[in-house]
């Protein structure tokens, strides 16, 4: 069993895929509270003008998104204060299986898990950081 987070953060430009994530959250009480964003622009600036206290614990991040995707949004995170890193742990959550995003995602330090999408229940409970 995981232990209970804080807060948890889904970043995801589907808000059907937010509705579904949430949904799975919500039913494990594997946090106490979920943000949702559906553009990693918007989530950056979040980070930044958020107190230390309120970050997120997990974030689960999309990779296929307008604008900025998941990897773009890994650069920009690489560049803010080490405070954010080490509160903020990274699951890569995609309906990609492309062997090319799972390298890419491996060998990026802030990324701790890799998921599949759909979430379930059974991938949350195997969290724990």
């Amino acid at each position: 069993m995981s232990k209970k987070y804080n807060n948890v953060l889904v970043v995801d430009d589907s808000e059907a895929e937010q509705l579904m994530i949430k949904q799975v959250i919500s039913n494990s009480d594997f946090c106490d509270k979920t943000c949702t964003y559906t553009s990693a622009k918007q989530t950056l600036d979040f980070l930044t003008t958020t107190p230390a206290e309120q970050l997120p614990e997990i974030i689960f991040l999309d990779i296929v998104m307008p604008e900025m995707d998941g990897f773009a949004f890994l650069d920009e995170f690489e560049k803010l204060p080490e405070a954010i890193h080490k509160k903020c742990k990274i699951i890569l959550l995609s309906s990609s299986d492309s062997f090319k995003d799972l390298n890419r995602a491996n060998k990026n330090r802030f990324v701790k898990r890799f998921l599949n999408k759909p979430l379930t229940d059974s991938m949350l409970q195997a969290i724990n950081f």
